[in-house]
Formats: C-alpha cells, sequence, structure tokens
C-alpha cells in the first residue's frame, strides 16, 4: 500500500485537563499548521516501530533500576519519543551526524545503535557502544554517527557545530562536492539559558551551517518550570536576532516534526543555513529516576498522558487503513523480545578489562 494521508496527530483532550496544564496547552492550541504533512504505510510502521522500541526499553530501564541490577543516574525519556524519532528518521542513517544530551538512549536507538550495545553500556559492560566506560549519560558511536551523550547542559551544542563545520569546510575548503551531511543537536529547555546555545546559534548563522538546533522543550529543567527560568519562553522565537529560520512544533506529534525537520534539513543540504526547532514535549517519569516527581500537578499530568505520540500514531495508521490493530500489536511484540534480549545479553556480557582503565583517553587508539 503507497497510499498517503494529511497527519495532525492532536487526540482531544477535555476542558478540566487542558485547565491545568499550563502554556505549554495554549501555545499548542495556537500552533498553526504549517501544511499537511504525509507518510506512506512503510514510513509510518518505521516510526511506530522506533518509537515502540524507545517506550519499551525505557520502561525496562526503570524495572532494572528498581529492581537493583542496574546503576548511577538514569534519565528516561518516556513521552519524548516522537522528537528523537520524529527528527533522526528524517535524516540519512550513518551520514548525518547527532548530538544528544543526558537523556540521550531512545537517541541513540533511533540512530540505529542496536538495543544490545545501548543496554550494555547502561550496565557497565565491555559490550557497550561507549565500553562500559560511559554509562546512561555519555552514549557514543561512530559507526552510527552518534556524537555523544553529555551530562552537564549545553557541552553538546559546540561539539555538533563542529560537525557542522567540517561537513561545510569539506565542502567549500578541500572541494569535495557530496559533502553534504546534516548535523542535528539535541538539548532541552533549559539549556537555552547557556551560554553555549547562543555563542553556537551565533557563529552558525555566520558561516550558514547544516544544523538543526532541536530544542526539547518538556517545560520542566528538572525542578524549574520553564515559564519562570526565561524571559521570552518561547524559544524559537531567539532563532530571528541570528538571521536564522526558526519553527515551533507539536512535540507530541511525530508527522508534524517529522515534516519540521524535512524542512530545515532541506534548507541545510541546500546551503541556506541552520534552524531552530522548538518542540513543545513532554516526559511522563521525573526528571530521573531518583526523582520522585512532586512538582509537577495531576492536571498537568492528566492532559500530556492523553496525548501519548506513540497512541497517536497508531490510532491515526490504523483510521487511515495504513495498518492493523494486530500488526501494530505484532510490532510490540517483537520489541519487547528485543528489548528482553538485550537485557539477557547485558547481563551475560563481561565486565570492562581492569587493565584497560587508560585505554581509549588517546588519539592514537
Amino acid at each position: 500500500m503507497t497510499q498517503e494521508i494529511a497527519a495532525t496527530l492532536q487526540p482531544a483532550a477535555d476542558g478540566t485537563a487542558a485547565a491545568g496544564a499550563g502554556s505549554h496547552a495554549e501555545r499548542l492550541a495556537a500552533l498553526y499548521p504549517a501544511g499537511p504533512a504525509t507518510v506512506s504505510r512503510e514510513e509510518g510502521l518505521t516510526l511506530f516501530r522506533d518509537m515502540t522500541l524507545g517506550r519499551r526499553f525505557e520502561d525496562k530501564c526503570a524495572e532494572m533500576y528498581y529492581r537493583g541490577k542496574m546503576f548511577g543516574f538514569v534519565h528516561l525519556y518516556n513521552g519524548q519519543e516522537a522528537v528523537s524519532t520524529g527528527v533522526i528518521k528524517a535524516m540519512r542513517a550513518q551520514h548525518d551526524w547527532f548530538c544528544s544530551t543526558y537523556r540521550d538512549h531512545v537517541h541513540a536507538l533511533s540512530a540505529g545503535v542496536p538495543a544490545r550495545e545501548v543496554m550494555s553500556e547502561l550496565f557497565g559492560k565491555a559490550t557497550g557502544c561507549s565500553k562500559g566506560r560511559g554509562g546512561s549519560m555519555h552514549l557514543f558511536s561512530r559507526e552510527h554517527h552518534l556524537l555523544g551523550g553529555y551530562a552537564f547542559i549545553g557541552e553538546g551544542i559546540p561539539v555538533a557545530l563542529g560537525a557542522a563545520f567540517t561537513s561545510r569546510y569539506k565542502r567549500d575548503a578541500l572541494g569535495q562536492s557530496d559533502s553534504d551531511a546534516v548535523t542535528a543537536a539535541f538539548f532541552g529547555d533549559g539549556t537555552c539559558n547557556n551560554g553555549q546555545f547562543f555563542e553556537c546559534l551565533n557563529m552558525a548563522a555566520l558561516w550558514k551551517l547544516p544544523i538543526l538546533f532541536v530544542v526539547e522543550n518538556n517545560k520542566w529543567a528538572i525542578g524549574m518550570a520553564h515559564d519562570r527560568a526565561t524571559s521570552d519562553p518561547e524559544i524559537w522565537r531567539k532563532a530571528a536576532a541570528f538571521g536564522m529560520a526558526g519553527e515551533e512544533v507539536d512535540g507530541m506529534d511525530v508527522l508534524a516534526v517529522r515534516a519540521a525537520a524535512q524542512r530545515a534539513v532541506e534548507r541545510a543540504r541546500a546551503g541556506e543555513g541552520p534552524t531552530l526547532l522548538e518542540c513543545l514535549t513532554y516526559r511522563f517519569r521525573g526528571h530521573s529516576l531518583a526523582d520522585p516527581d512532586e512538582l509537577r500537578s495531576e492536571a498537568e499530568k492528566e492532559f500530556w498522558a492523553k496525548r501519548d505520540p506513540i497512541k497517536a500514531l497508531a490510532a491515526h495508521l490504523t483510521s487511515h487503513d495504513l495498518a492493523s490493530s494486530e500488526e501494530l500489536k505484532a510490532i510490540e511484540k517483537e520489541i519487547d523480545a528485543e528489548v528482553a534480549d538485550a537485557v539477557e545479553f547485558a547481563v551475560g556480557a563481561p565486565e570492562p578489562d581492569p587493565g584497560e582503565l587508560t585505554r581509549y583517553i588517546w588519539a592514537e587508539d
């Protein structure tokens, strides 16, 4: 089936929930569609599978953590899957580049890092994508063009800028006409008050670098409400100060995110420079698994729970005859088996060799 559909995945929320949901809900209601987003059956199933993998993987991480099998800081991505999937699946695998944050498990999975390698890293095993040295917040895979997760906010943005500069330099200075890689830098709303954010936007605009600055605005920077922490809570508007394209999008709508990312990538590959993309999203869990999540109101959580991006895409696919509920359930079953296999593999994998403690520090290795 090659049918394509116009898509706006916005399940209705009742007035009571919306009333307590805050400014994000008001901004979502005021969004103007930039144009119809289309998806084929094959594309829709790919998006559904990727988001489901992210969700089930994170749920299993929570289970392992609370059972005392996984240690350290673990920041989960539940609820924000439409951003990772929508942006990364709009780009070219193992061609374009990605920079993440400390909430990086799902970005890694969307970029193609095998679930076994990601789970192994969370268990600190030698088979992890960072050889067991990085843990939850420092996933890295050169093979899959994942330039790392970063524990301190804003750290990844200059790294992403460097990747975008490399792409442009190879084309303009070295004459490599096929150098058209685009970089996506993911970060949260709290990062947008930091110096690296403004400095890198400025440099990207000056040099028209092929980069997407992707703000995952989930309303909360740990326990600080976004509206209380910034003079202008509409982050996408800051693009105007640097003369670059800026766009806000419903970050719970994978097709809307994907369409916005496609527009931004097209501009970047054409040499038209960077884009600041603000995705209005929400995390369903606390800041980390050690966070009791007592600051957010129940009305707010209820509002966003009704906008679950995976349920919304599933409903859209079935209602437009792009997939049956049985097909989607089969995908979920496959994902559950894949995640279970990843845990089994990670548990049985070897610990890093203590004799290699100082390996991978120097560039020659």
